[in-house]
Formats: C-alpha cells, sequence, structure tokens
C-alpha cells in the first residue's frame, strides 16, 4: 500500500521501482473519491491527471533526468489560474469560466513535471476565516466534521490533511493559509510579498496577496517554495532577488534569537491552553540555548482595523471588473438599464460577505471618508513596517500563535462578522508589513484539535524561517 511521508521518499521509491507515478495518481483519486464528502475539490482531473503519470513513467523508464517535483500530486486553490481549467475563486459570478492562461507558479510547477490533481475549494474570492463563504458549499475539517477548516484556502488545507495530494497551493491575504493550515494541523508557509509572482492569482487585495504553500514537512514546503519563486516579466511587484535553494539550506545548529509581545501572549481573546502552550514552549527555547525575549509592542489593537480599512478598499477598485459584460454570470433581465444590469448582475453573482467587504472597502475610499479611514489606515502600516524593521535588528524571528483559538464551530461565527475578522488578529501583520510567516503543528488542544506556532522573519529571509522551522518540527 502506498504511504507518502516526503518528496524525496516518494522519489526514492520511484527510481527503486517500488512504485509508479499511475499507482500514485491512482491512490490519491481513489483517496480523494473516499474523502468527496469534506468538499475540499470542486473539479477533479482524472483522465488528464492518468495521461500525465503515465507520460512520466515512459520517460523515467527511458532514463531521462527528472524533474524536481517528477510525479508529485499538487492540488490547487480555486483563485490560482491553470489554462484551459475551470477557475471561479469559488463565486457565482465566476462558475464554469474557463482560464486561457496558468499561472506563473503553474507554469513552474508543470516545468518540474508536477502532476496537478485538481482546484480546491476556497471562501469566495479569498475572503473568509471558514471556508463557508462559498458558492461551492463549505468545507469540512477532517478531524472534526462538526468544525470548519479555516479559511480562506480550506480546501487546499483539507486536502493536504486527508492525504488527497502531497503539497497544495493556498493565497494569503491575512492568514489564508496559516490559520487553515492551523485548524487542520498541518504547515502552511506565506512567504515574502513579491518572492511569488502574482500574476494569474485572482486579486483580492493587490499590495497583501502572496501565494503560499501547504505541506506535512518543512522539506517538502522549501522545495515547492524553490520552484515557484523568482523574478517574472508578467509581474511587477516580483523581487528579482536571486531564489536560494531552500531546500538544500535547512540543515542548522544554530541558537537563535526569538521576539515575541507580551501584548499578544496575554491578550483577552487567546485561548488559556493555547497561552500556555506557548509559554512552555518559550520556557524549553531558553534551555535549548536560544535567546527568547519580551519586547514591546503597543501597536496590536490597531492591526485588525487597519488591515480590513485597507484590504476592503484594496477589493472595491479589484472586483469591479466584474459587471456581467464580457465574462462571468450575468443578469438576464430584459429592457433594463446599464445600470440595473451592472446591479443585478453584481447582486446575484456575488456572495454576502463579498458584497459586505466591497461596500466597506467603497465607503473608507469614499471622498467625505478617505482621510479619516484609509489614510489613517496607512499611516499604521507605515508605522508598523517601522517597528517590525526594529524588532529583526536584534531578532532572527518573532513568535506567536496562530489562532487565538483552535477550529470552532460550522455557522459559530457566521452572525458576527466582528468576532470572524478579530480570529485575525495574529496573521495580518505579516500581510500588512509583506514579512514571511509560518505555521508549525506542534501542539494539540484538549478538545483534541491540533494548534500551532506562528513565526515571522524579516522580509526575503525565508532560510532561516525554514531552517528555524525545521528545528522545531524536529522536536515534535
Amino acid at each position: 500500500m502506498f504511504e507518502f511521508t516526503s518528496i524525496e521518499q516518494y522519489h526514492s521509491q520511484l527510481q527503486k521501482g517500488d512504485i509508479t507515478c499511475l499507482q500514485t495518481a491512482a491512490h490519491y483519486l481513489k483517496r480523494i473519491n473516499e474523502t468527496k464528502h469534506l468538499n475540499a475539490f470542486i473539479e477533479i482531473y482524472t483522465d488528464e491527471v492518468l495521461a500525465k503519470a503515465k507520460a512520466l513513467d515512459e520517460k523515467r523508464k527511458s532514463g531521462n533526468p527528472i524533474g524536481k517535483l517528477h510525479g508529485v500530486i499538487i492540488g490547487l486553490k480555486d483563485v490560482i489560474c491553470y489554462k484551459d481549467h475551470k477557475v471561479s475563486a469559488s463565486s457565482t459570478i465566476l462558475k464554469d469560466f474557463t482560464s486561457i492562461y496558468s499561472a506563473t507558479a503553474v507554469d513552474r510547477l508543470l516545468e518540474e513535471e508536477a502532476i496537478i490533481i485538481g482546484n480546491c475549494n476556497c471562501d469566495e474570492f479569498a475572503m473568509g476565516s471558514t471556508n463557508e463563504n462559498s458558492a461551492y458549499g463549505k468545507v469540512l475539517n477532517a478531524l472534526d466534521e462538526t468544525r470548519v477548516p479555516g479559511g480562506s484556502s480550506g480546501g487546499s488545507a483539507v486536502a493536504v490533511q486527508t492525504g488527497c495530494c502531497m503539497v497544495s497551493l493556498g493565497s494569503d491575504t491575512g492568514g489564508s493559509v496559516r490559520q487553515p493550515a492551523d485548524f487542520c494541523g498541518i504547515v502552511g508557509l506565506k512567504p515574502t510579498y513579491g518572492r511569488i509572482s502574482r500574476y494569474g492569482l485572482i486579486a483580492y487585495a493587490s499590495s497583501f496577496d502572496q501565494i503560499g504553500i501547504f505541506g506535512t514537512n518543512i522539506p517538502d514546503v522549501a522545495l515547492l517554495l524553490e520552484v515557484i519563486s523568482g523574478a517574472d516579466e508578467f509581474d511587477s511587484t516580483i523581487s528579482h532577488k536571486e531564489v536560494p535553494a531552500y531546500s538544500k539550506e535547512l540543515s542548522s545548529n544554530k541558537k537563535y534569537r526569538f521576539a515575541y509581545f507580551e501584548t499578544a501572549l496575554s491578550h483577552p481573546g487567546l485561548d488559556p491552553e493555547i497561552h500556555n502552550a506557548i509559554q512552555v514552549k518559550i520556557e524549553a527555547l531558553k534551555q535549548q540555548g536560544h535567546i527568547v525575549e519580551p519586547v514591546s509592542f503597543d501597536l496590536l489593537e490597531y492591526i485588525v482595523p487597519a488591515y480590513y480599512i485597507l484590504t476592503t478598499a484594496e477589493a472595491s477598485s479589484n472586483l469591479s471588473r466584474f459587471d456581467g459584460v464580457k465574462y462571468g454570470y450575468r443578469s438576464t433581465t430584459p429592457g433594463v438599464t446599464l445600470t440595473d444590469f451592472y446591479k443585478q448582475s453584481r447582486s446575484i453573482g456575488f456572495g454576502k460577505e463579498v458584497k459586505r467587504r466591497i461596500m466597506l472597502g467603497t465607503f473608507v475610499l469614499s471622498a467625505g471618508f478617505f482621510d479619516a479611514y484609509f489614510t489613517k489606515a496607512q499611516k499604521v502600516r507605515n508605522l508598523l513596517n517601522d517597528n517590525i524593521q526594529l524588532i529583526f535588528n536584534d531578532f532572527d524571528c518573532i513568535l506567536l500563535p496562530t489562532s487565538p483559538v483552535t477550529a470552532f464551530k460550522a455557522g459559530e461565527k457566521m452572525n458576527d462578522p466582528i468576532a470572524m475578522y478579530l480570529a485575525d488578529i495574529y496573521t495580518v501583520m505579516a500581510n500588512l508589513v509583506g514579512i514571511p510567516a509560518i505555521s508549525l503543528p506542534l501542539f494539540k488542544h484538549s478538545n483534541n484539535m491540533p494548534f500551532s506556532l506562528q513565526l515571522m522573519s524579516s522580509k526575503f529571509n525565508e532560510v532561516s524561517l525554514l531552517r528555524i522551522s525545521h528545528q522545531l518540527m524536529g522536536e515534535k
């Protein structure tokens, strides 16, 4: 029986002839069918997957060199374009839309001979923390099907959690990779803004969005980051910094300097068990020779308001293109004015949460409120950048919880959007300042749900972030 532990182990099995790509693909297709009630996938590319697997087996048998991701089974969040495949951002307004090009990240996966098995369910336009805001229905957490898997990349997280793919891609605008990774008990990485091209990623908030990676171990996540990172002529915000060989840079016995925020760990919204577990981890790190110190940080309460003002403003602008004229859902009511046509198409095509954020964004951009909200939020973002840079002058990493609570019950927060938004208190900072962050599944709650330690490092310092994570994951 096939059992996946890492890409390295899988490639070793392939080279020895213990398994084939075709057998592997059949295993994952069967697994997806067994777990389809969890609703993690929107569409599975069965025939294409089997044909690709067969072709890769023939190539390998002929003695040709294999790609870094040869035969690796990968899921894509339904906001990442894959040419000639449907992409809808889990929204009615884009239902049945077929992409005419592939995201740069997807092209790079395919160049290294990965097999993309299907597209994964998500919160509509990546707006949500529970994966309950989808035109295709909610995704269930396999560890407790009464609980949410987190969002917005909940389908991508559950796909890895349940062994329906080896790794998957999501997108992270304010924690949408790290929070579902936390709720599902897997690894979730948000790289530095500009490390991975956003070309082919359907935009929510352009200055925050970043493609992220789900996996079960650090070497696999590092390898995927290595493959899909780097300069891209199609993305003007991409970094041209050299991409390290992340997967070769993981071994280190160095002692690190960790900072943590007292205000974060003493926050009244933080579950006491999560607080205690992280305090115990802090003491363990000190005993192992690391330096772990509290730092002053008095901006915590401003982070979530600033984030939601800026992201909804950008969403209002980005989603204005979906008007029902050239593609996607369109109103069929005859004899209406153009304005009414727009209103009807968007009112029916967009879900409740997306409409809420568009309206909020339009409000904060309006003439009478622009300075009171948008301008002040930008000032908070600048202050955060300055403060975080000062911290990284003295420390390698910032240590935080990923979420203030473990996975909550489905429907529990749907009628209280403010409570939902406050659940992002520990993740949105990394997106506001563009730094890399990772969620590591190190703990288990008394309610039997996992929870994670979150680490953040300075911009483009994923090498240190992954090295530290590799050390910590080895202690499990």
